[in-house]
């Protein structure tokens, strides 16, 4: 009879003697046994019959499989308790009692939270990975794609795909909604869909390493993973960055290096970060003229546009075509809160990057921590008011 638990073994001569235990048991297989007669079957003290074995309690843990032997006491389950109960009073228990053999190994895996595998020789082909899984690493094995068994991993918390050969992410990664840390570092993928952007994710997903890859944009949707704190994009083929940067309130931790940005969206300034890493981007310099796009009259389709975005009306592909769903999606904020869909004005300037950044690393090898960034502003007005922000 056997129960796989967690198990702390506590001295009740500690507190005597001025000490505390650990307080943290370990993942044990408990056993009900039967200890070997000592003496020669016969009458024994008591009035107890001849024949009969007192029960034991026997632990056996990864490090100590042979198990080591207590006096059974009790246990949480009903069941066990019972016949522990039994075996304390000398009464026979009709529940099957283990033998005093060595637990096996694979017992344990099933209690398994943290694998790391490296190299393609350890990678399982014949077995599945173990259900408590909740730290999964399998780097330098040469996947071309996500193992779906990994997605059927609930408890996962964090998962290391870096180093691989992978090209697409599968939608069902949000469904991992326990998932805090994603790194696929060093892989072949070309973009980050839209899907993983509105999964679970959204409520979950704390750190993102997704640098070495060969991404050339990050849709709008990205800044949906409000809870990331942590995010890696290095040695990509970045050529922006989504321009509501400025809606992941939480970051602190964001480096870029490497890539080809031109400039920064206008709401990167609406971040607080503690380290940022820029260096080595194609900045431009800024324009002295603006890039004018106005309408006069406004379109009904921008005029809509406006009043849904700035009255914050629901609205999906469910109600509206999906056309009009990516328009709002990729609406442009002006400085004065309002929004524009085809009618603005742009213009370009510089900011400090310790604005928004406690540590900024050098954004060129001139010593520079100016970026230049890009605004919109939805009318005429709005541009001559924040011309001060382009002297």
């Amino acid at each position: 009879m056997k129960l796989h638990c967690e198990v702390e073994v506590v001295s009740r001569h500690l507190p005597a003697l001025g000490l505390r235990n650990r307080g943290k048991g370990v993942r044990a297989v408990l056993s009900l046994c039967q200890q070997a007669p000592r003496t020669p079957p016969g009458p024994r003290a008591g009035g107890e019959r001849g024949g009969r074995h007192p029960a034991c309690l026997f632990i056996s843990t990864l490090k100590d499989r042979r198990g080591t032997r207590y006096e059974a006491n009790s246990s949480s389950l009903k069941g066990f308790l019972s016949a522990v109960r039994l075996a304390h009073r000398g009464c026979d228990v009709e529940a099957p009692l283990s033998t005093l053999t060595p637990v096996k190994t694979s017992e344990f895996e099933k209690f398994k939270t943290k694998m790391v595998i490296t190299s393609k020789k350890d990678y399982p082909l014949s077995k599945n990975f173990p259900y408590s899984l909740e730290h999964l690493q399998t780097s330098y094995c040469g996947l071309v794609r996500v193992d779906m068994r990994m997605l059927c991993l609930k408890n996962l918390r964090k998962l290391d795909l870096s180093h691989n050969h992978i090209k697409k992410l599968p939608a069902t990664i949000g469904d991992l909604i326990h998932l805090q840390e994603l790194n696929l570092n060093d892989n072949h993928l070309e973009s980050f869909s839209v899907a993983l952007c509105q999964s679970t994710l959204q409520k979950s997903l704390q750190s993102l390493d997704i640098s070495k890859n060969k991404i050339k944009a990050l849709p709008v949707q990205f800044c949906q993973l409000r809870e990331l704190t942590y995010l890696k994009l290095d040695d990509n083929e970045l050529i922006r960055l989504p321009f509501k940067m400025g809606q992941l309130r939480n970051l602190r931790f964001l480096s870029a290096a490497r890539n080809k940005l031109p400039f920064l969206p206008s709401e990167f300034k609406n971040l607080s970060l503690e380290y940022l890493d820029l260096f080595g981007n194609t900045f431009e310099q800024p324009k002295v003229l603006p890039v004018i796009h106005l309408q006069m009259p406004l379109t009904l389709l921008e005029s809509s546009a406006q009043t849904i975005l700035y009255n914050r009306i629901p609205y999906g592909s469910h109600i509206i075509p999906f056309h009009l769903c990516q328009d709002l999606d990729t609406a442009k904020t002006c400085v004065c809160g309002r929004y524009s869909i085809s009618s603005f004005i742009q213009g370009t300037t510089t900011m400090n990057l310790h604005s928004v950044a406690h540590t900024v690393v050098l954004v060129d090898n001139m010593g520079g921590t100016e970026a230049p960034i890009i605004s919109y502003f939805c009318s005429l007005a709005c541009y001559v008011n924040s011309c001060d922000m382009f002297k």
